[in-house]
């Protein structure tokens, strides 16, 4: 489906925030005071519980659209919404994991986890939650152990679970798997469909892996290079639980390559991160 639009269909409605937005512009200036458009004209509607992904080149806007979801910058012209509410700053009801875990290195697991309960004033009443979602990602018998103390995939693990025991409407995904090796990243995977199956969350992910798109994604939008503007909107109609050797999988990811201009005519397609 073409078009600049996201929504979802009657397959799926969870629990999930919606976030919505229209005409996002979003500028910055060289130091010779250049206009650099980093996104324009994007406008999108995605729906509760929806798990979308963001591709494209580097560089064409996929960071900075999620950046403007959190709030942790502004859109030149536009506006974007939760739930309806304009999106005017950071907030807990967005949650935010990015490719390096960024954990505290002088807390524990069990306090990196709890840190933002703490910010919010509210770790007494919230207190059993903490080990609710260490429990969740897998980290029990680990509460008392050091950042330096684990491995790459255990870390994302403590930032995932930092990340939603906020109970975010949204979790924002900033390429979370990026520094983990091929096995572990499948694992991180199938972790992440798993939460997002059982709490409904809406998830939002930037990566440049076709395939992680796929395996994970309702539906998949295609950026274009700087100004970035969405130019292709792909549904990905393939059952869940998802193999990934089976020809729909192959036929999906072979569409998405042309579309990004990877696959060149007559020859065969390869893979790329």
């Amino acid at each position: 489906m073409v078009g600049s639009h996201i929504g979802i269909g009657p397959k799926q409605v969870k629990s999930g925030g919606v976030i919505t937005g229209a005409d996002i512009r979003r500028v910055f200036h060289d130091p010779h005071g250049n206009e650099i458009v980093a996104l324009n004209n994007v406008n999108l509607h995605i729906c509760p519980g929806e798990f979308v992904s963001l591709v494209g080149p580097s560089g064409c806007g996929k960071s900075t659209l999620l950046r403007l979801i959190t709030g942790l910058d502004s859109p030149t012209d536009g506006e974007l919404f939760l739930d309806e509410e304009v999106i005017k700053g950071p907030h807990y009801e967005r949650g935010l994991v990015f490719q390096d875990p960024t954990l505290f290195p002088w807390l524990n697991v069990y306090d990196n986890v709890a840190a933002g309960l703490h910010a919010r004033g509210i770790y007494r009443e919230k207190k059993s939650d903490v080990a609710e979602y260490i429990q969740l990602v897998g980290l029990n018998g680990f509460e008392k152990s050091y950042p330096h103390q684990l491995s790459g995939g255990m870390a994302q693990r403590v930032a995932l679970a930092r990340a939603l025991v906020n109970n975010p409407k949204v979790l924002l995904l900033d390429e979370p798997l990026g520094a983990l090796d091929a096995f572990t990243r499948m694992q991180m995977q199938d972790e992440i469909l798993r939460i997002w199956e059982e709490r409904g969350t809406t998830m939002i992910l930037v990566t440049h892996d076709v395939d992680e798109a796929i395996y994970l994604s309702d539906r998949i939008v295609i950026m274009t290079p700087r100004p970035g503007k969405i130019q292709e909107i792909i549904e990905v109609e393939i059952g869940r639980p998802r193999s990934r050797n089976h020809p729909d999988f192959f036929r999906l990811r072979s569409k998405i390559l042309e579309t990004l201009h990877f696959a060149k005519e007559n020859e065969p397609l390869h893979y790329y991160l």
